[in-house]
C-alpha cells in the first residue's frame, strides 16, 4: 500500500487551449474504424506528441492549471483513503463487481479480489491469472462471469494469442465457482460470435442470462462474420454452469444500424453493441451499441423487444455506455470519442464531444421515446498527453435526486447531477496529474462506482482506489446497503 498525499482544490475552466486540431480533424472526418473502443491488448504508451504539445503541458503544470505529473488533486468533499498498486497481474485495470464485503476488479491478464470489509485498508484475497482482455467482469451468488474479446489459442486460462482468422481460435465467457473466494474454480466456456467485448447479467432464481456485447465482424474471421446486428444470449443453470449455453442471438437492427461514414463521417458503423445496462425491477435495457442508442423491453430476456432507437450523428461517435436513473424516465449514454485512445478533454475539442448524453424517457410502455436534453462532460482542464473520454459510472442512491459518479480516464473521477436534465453539473472530483508530459498514455480510472457509502475506483494503470465522499446531496445514500452490484444490472435501490 502506498502513501499518497493531496493538493488543494485545483482552478477549473473549460479548458487549455490545446494544439489538437489534428487529432479534431481526424474525429471528423475518419470512416467506421476512426473509433476503435477501449484500449485493446497494445501496450498503455500511444505514442510521442509535438514539442510545442509537451512544451503547452510543461507550461500548464507550471501555472497550476493542470496538476503535476502524477499530483493528486480533488474537491473538497472527497477524501482518497488508499491505494493498492497492481500486483501480480500487470495488464490494464478494467471494469468492477461488488458482493458483500468483496470487490470483484477485472484486469486484461485476470482478475482481482479484494476484501473490502474495511475500505481504508481493501486486502487481496485472490488473483487469478486469465488473459484474455478486457476481462469485464459480473459476479451473482456463487458464479463470476469473465468477457475474452480477443482471440486465444483456445478458452483455457494458459490460452495464448491466436489471429481470429484461424477456425480454431477461441473468444466469448468464462464462468468460475466464487463460493471459496481464496480459490476460484473456472466451469465453464461459451464461445460467441466475435467473442465477448462485454457482458451484461439478468439473474434469476435458478439461472442467470448472459447478454453478450460484441461487434467488428469481418469476412475473413470464420467466427465473427457479418452481418453481426445482435447480441448473444447465454443461459446459465445456478446448479450446472457446465451446461451453459447460447440460447438465442436476438437481431437488433434488422436493417443494419447506423452505416457511419461516408453518410455520417466520424461516426462508428453500427455492428452491434458494445455495451447494455438492464434494470430488471422495470423489465428496461438500454443499449449502446457504436452508432445508435437503444431502449428495449426484457421482458421476455431470451428475445428483447425494441421500443425506441435513437442517433446523434452531430456530436456522438461511439456509443459505449448507458445508465438508466432511479425512476427508469431518463437514460445517460456515453460517447467514447477517440476510442478511448485520445486526449478529447480540451477546448478544441469542446463540450459536446466525447461527452455524456442525457436522455429523457416520455410516454408509456411500447410508445416510450428517448427525448434528448443536454450533454455532460469535465469542464477541468486536460493536457494533450492525457487519453479522457465518458466512461464507466453509477448512481448515487439519493431519493428525489439523480447523482452521479463517473470515470473519465485521466480525467479522474466525476460526481455529477442530472436532477434537472437540461443543466447537469459536477459537484465532486478526483484525479490524478499526466503520466506523462513526453507522450500520449492511456491511464486513469476505467469504472468509477458507488457502492455501501463509498466510491470504488480502477485506475487502468495505477491499481485499486477508495474514496469517501462527504457532501450533504449525496449523505442519504450512506443508509443504503446492497448485498451485491453490478452496475449494469441496475438494482432497485430503495428495496433493499
Amino acid at each position: 500500500m502506498t502513501s499518497l498525499h493531496t493538493t488543494s482544490v485545483r482552478r477549473r475552466r473549460l479548458g487549455v487551449a490545446a494544439a489538437a486540431a489534428g487529432l479534431f480533424a481526424t474525429l471528423l472526418t475518419a470512416g467506421p474504424a476512426a473509433a476503435t473502443p477501449d484500449p485493446g491488448d497494445a501496450a498503455t504508451t500511444r505514442g510521442g506528441i509535438s514539442v510545442g504539445e509537451q512544451a503547452e503541458a510543461r507550461a500548464a503544470i507550471k501555472s497550476g492549471e493542470i496538476p503535476g505529473v502524477d499530483e493528486i488533486v480533488h474537491s473538497d468533499n472527497i477524501e482518497h483513503l488508499t491505494n493498492i498498486p497492481k500486483d501480480a497481474l500487470q495488464g490494464l485495470n478494467t471494469d468492477l463487481a461488488f458482493q458483500g464485503k468483496y470487490a470483484y476488479a477485472g484486469n486484461y491478464d485476470g482478475f482481482r479480489i479484494f476484501d473490502i470489509s474495511n475500505p481504508k485498508k481493501p486486502r487481496t484475497v485472490a488473483q487469478v491469472l486469465c488473459p484474455g482482455s478486457q476481462n469485464d467482469i459480473s459476479v451473482s451468488g456463487n458464479l463470476l462471469f469473465l468477457s475474452t474479446d480477443s482471440s486465444r489459442s483456445d478458452n483455457s486460462c494458459t490460452s495464448t494469442t491466436q489471429p481470429a482468422t484461424e477456425k480454431s481460435s477461441w473468444e466469448g465467457m468464462k464462468v468460475f465457482d466464487i463460493s471459496d473466494k481464496r480459490n476460484p474454480k473456472y466451469v465453464a466456456a461459451v464461445e460467441t460470435a466475435c467473442g465477448s467485448h462485454t457482458h451484461t447479467i439478468i439473474p434469476e432464481r435458478k439461472d442467470v442470462y448472459v447478454y453478450v456485447s460484441s461487434y467488428s465482424p469481418n469476412v475473413t474471421f470464420p467466427d465473427c462474420q457479418p452481418p453481426h446486428d445482435g447480441i448473444s444470449v447465454i443461459k446459465v443453470p445456478r446448479k450446472a454452469p457446465q451446461d451453459a449455453r447460447i440460447v438465442s442471438f436476438p437481431v437488433l437492427f434488422p436493417d443494419g444500424g447506423n452505416p457511419g461514414a461516408p453518410d455520417n463521417p466520424g461516426v462508428s458503423k453500427t455492428t452491434g453493441c458494445h455495451d447494455i445496462t438492464v434494470l430488471p425491477s422495470k423489465d428496461l435495457a438500454a443499449g449502446a451499441c457504436m452508432g445508435d442508442g437503444l431502449l428495449f423491453s426484457i421482458k421476455d430476456p431470451e428475445n428483447p423487444k425494441i421500443i425506441d432507437r435513437v442517433q446523434d450523428n452531430v456530436n456522438f461517435a461511439f456509443w459505449h455506455s448507458a445508465s438508466f436513473n432511479q425512476d427508469a424516465d431518463k437514460v445517460v449514454f456515453t460517447d467514447e470519442l477517440g476510442g478511448g485512445g485520445a486526449a478529447t478533454c480540451n477546448d478544441e475539442i469542446g463540450p459536446n464531444r466525447g461527452a455524456d448524453g442525457i436522455y429523457d424517457i416520455t410516454g408509456k410502455g411500447d410508445e416510450r421515446k428517448l427525448v434528448f436534453r443536454s450533454y455532460f462532460k469535465i469542464d477541468r482542464p486536460q493536457a494533450d498527453t492525457e487519453v479522457c473520454v465518458a466512461h464507466n459510472g453509477s448512481l448515487i442512491p439519493v431519493k428525489g435526486r439523480d447523482l452521479m459518479v463517473q470515470a473519465w480516464y485521466q480525467g479522474g473521477v466525476s460526481v455529477w447531477d442530472f436532477t434537472d436534465s437540461s443543466k447537469p453539473k459536477e459537484i465532486a472530483y478526483f484525479e490524478r496529474g499526466p503520466v506523462s508530459t513526453d507522450a500520449v498514455t492511456t491511464a486513469g480510472p476505467w469504472s468509477a462506482y458507488y457502492y455501501n457509502g463509498y466510491i470504488y475506483s480502477n485506475d487502468i494503470a495505477k491499481g485499486f482506489d477508495v474514496l469517501k465522499l462527504d457532501d450533504r446531496r449525496t449523505d442519504p445514500a450512506k443508509r443504503v446497503r446492497l448485498p451485491e452490484l453490478n452496475v449494469q444490472t441496475q438494482p432497485e435501490y430503495f428495496r433493499h
